[in-house]
């Protein structure tokens, strides 16, 4: 992956061979899709998804894995469903070599969605 400064998500998925921008690109609905109203960018130099201007979750394409980042509770509200997969504190590895769990990712998005706007409140 080319270390440029990304300016938009269309930039970044543009980066990587078309097996993986389909990936990145149905990533991406699966966020817009679950959280109508939520804002697209870069930041950390990966998509970011943020609602209310809070990061609601982030995504990055690596050698063999899509990383998804849904902040520390997001991977530890569903703890077992994600147990087969490598995790760090606020991480989750998905391989490319295995179908990517979209149903699984649309469910945290909600839930992290559902957790800022409790915040807000």
């Amino acid at each position: 992956m080319d270390k440029t400064s990304f300016l938009s998500v269309d930039e970044y998925i543009k980066t990587f061979p078309k097996d993986v921008q389909r990936i990145l690109e149905k990533m991406r609905e699966t966020v817009k899709k679950a959280v109508p109203g939520v804002v697209e960018g870069i930041s950390y130099q990966m998509p970011t998804f943020k609602l209310n201007g809070k990061a609601l979750v982030y995504f990055a394409a690596f050698k063999s894995h899509i990383g998804f980042y849904p902040i520390p509770s997001g991977v530890e509200a569903f703890k077992k469903e994600l147990s087969r997969y490598k995790k760090g504190k606020g991480s989750v590895q998905f391989p490319m070599d295995q179908p990517i769990p979209y149903d699984l990712m649309r469910r945290i998005v909600l839930f992290r969605a559902k957790e800022q706007l409790k915040k807000k409140a």
